[in-house]
């Protein structure tokens, strides 16, 4: 028989040897490629800032991030898949202001919850609003717009990436400060509403900076107003919403990476470090910056941050989104 002193060195050594192997395993994540969910069509903003950000996160993590664009349901048909992936850290998601706020209202059927679901890793991007247009729409300001749609309410049309998109919220709150109802026309993503935009198929849209940049220098589609306290250096002639004579309309989306609900503290921070790392690269905030997205202050990039900005939004959003339900 071992005698006890012998007997508890034993336990203590195995303890020991248990506490070793345990950050180690941690030290070894990634060893396999990553998914990163986008719930949105290839091309639009949130697939475009989780692109610039991930390509450069790939090479510090050791893996590469693979791009799955789940459509459908405004975001949520991918969101829902994340939440159900394993909490492993190799299924993650780009969600936004759509799928982990705004969702929370507009579907009281929700197979997820933003806050309750997910565990947050970092704010990417922040992204203003523009309002849009066909470039034969016939208003050619601002003023017109809002005098042309209120008295075209009935015929008028406004395209969105599907219910519970940025675009689709961001219009609903436009719309609502404006007392119109027009008529919606929902695409599987920004992009594909951009296109239609562009080919004149739509009257107009609220939309993220990041899309709509380069449309608008090429002169393909008209834009009125950022609705961001101040003018962005991508778009500087571009008014603000109120320099234009409608200041009530404020509206910014953001993006950020989330893992399902459970992921270990020990991953979170794997990864929160290389988003942060990317942020801070000189060629990504370059890109971003280009694109017209607001890049966030250190601050507002931990887990912490993120977390409490989702509870904050769903509370702004909620009595916006709620009469629309």
């Amino acid at each position: 028989m071992m005698p006890i002193r012998s007997f508890a060195g034993a336990c203590l050594a195995a303890l020991a040897s248990l506490c070793a192997v345990a950050p180690a395993a941690a030290q070894k994540y990634p060893t396999r490629n990553i998914t990163m969910i986008v719930p949105f069509a290839a091309g639009g903003p949130t697939d475009v800032i989780s692109r610039i950000v991930t390509g450069h996160m790939a090479p510090t993590l050791g893996q590469s991030i693979i791009i799955e664009n789940v459509v459908g349901a405004g975001g949520t048909t991918g969101a829902t898949r994340a939440a159900r992936a394993a909490n492993d850290g190799y299924t993650l998601i780009t969600g936004h202001m759509g799928t982990h706020a705004a969702s929370a209202p507009l579907y009281p059927k929700l197979a997820y919850h933003p806050e309750k679901d997910f565990e947050p890793v970092a704010l990417l991007a922040g992204t203003p609003i523009l309002i849009l247009a066909r470039k034969d729409f016939p208003p050619k300001d601002l003023k017109e717009f809002v005098a042309y749609v209120k008295a075209n309410a009935e015929k008028v049309n406004a395209a969105h990436a599907g219910i519970g998109s940025v675009s689709h919220v961001s219009c609903e709150l436009l719309n609502s400060i404006l007392g119109i109802k027009p008529v919606g026309v929902p695409f599987n993503g920004t992009g594909p509403a951009m296109n239609a935009l562009v080919a004149g198929q739509v009257d107009y849209m609220c939309d993220q900076i990041v899309n709509a940049v380069p449309q608008i220098n090429a002169g393909t589609i008209k834009a009125y107003a950022v609705a961001t306290p101040e003018r962005n250096p991508s778009l500087p002639n571009v008014p603000t919403t109120t320099e234009a004579g409608l200041p009530e309309f404020q509206a910014q989306a953001w993006n950020a990476i989330f893992a399902p609900k459970g992921t270990s503290p020990a991953i979170i921070a794997t990864l929160n470090a290389a988003a942060v790392k990317a942020l801070d690269d000189e060629n990504v905030k370059k890109r971003l910056l280009e694109l017209g997205s607001v890049i966030p202050a250190p601050a507002n990039r931990t887990p912490e941050a993120l977390a409490a900005l989702v509870k904050s939004e769903i509370a702004k959003w909620t009595p916006v989104l709620k009469p629309a339900t």
